[in-house]
Formats: structure tokens, C-alpha cells, sequence
């Protein structure tokens, strides 16, 4: 890898900070197929709706998940091809 400025090695760790938390994997997994809603998201994964909005503010600003507004419903999703491809990479280098 190339010289790397030390703002943007601040901004990796900060990263993968915020994917190292099992509750946010959890729901980036979960979101991996499909779009669902806090409340869709908080049974799955056996949580408070409070506990799942928490993480997703989080899964947002860090723009991981993308969310979508249907009349009253909220949806969220990953927010593109590279979340996937991260999770499925990070798997598969576990897997080995």
C-alpha cells in the first residue's frame, strides 16, 4: 500500500471502530438482503427499537446504511455495493 496521509489513517480507524461493534455487524448482516424498518430490525435481532435506532444513526453518518421514506414507514438498507463486498470479504478472510 502507498504512503497513506495520516488524516485518512485517522479516518480508517475511525472506520473500523464503528464496524467492530457486534450490534451494528448484526444489523449490517440483517440489511445485507434486505431493506427493513427499526421495527423489522429490532425483532430479528431480539433489541429495543430504541437500541436499534441508536446504531443505525450511527451506521448513517458513518454511510453504511442509506434510508428511505414510505408514507409513514422507514426503510434502511446498506448503502451500496461496498458495505456488501466489505462484509463478504471480511467473512471470508475470517472463514480461511
Amino acid at each position: 500500500m502507498k504512503s497513506i496521509e495520516i488524516d485518512t489513517i485517522y479516518n480508517l480507524s475511525d472506520f473500523f471502530k464503528i464496524i467492530g461493534d457486534v450490534t451494528r455487524i448484526r444489523l449490517l448482516i440483517s440489511l445485507e438482503e434486505n431493506e427493513m424498518c427499526v421495527g423489522e430490525l429490532a425483532k430479528t435481532l431480539k433489541m429495543t427499537k430504541s437500541a436499534v435506532s441508536h446504531q443505525l444513526k450511527t451506521l448513517r453518518s458513518a454511510k453504511l446504511v442509506k434510508v428511505e421514506k414510505r408514507g409513514k414507514n422507514v426503510f434502511y438498507s446498506l448503502s451500496d455495493y461496498h458495505v456488501k463486498t466489505l462484509l463478504n470479504m471480511a467473512y471470508e478472510h475470517i472463514s480461511e
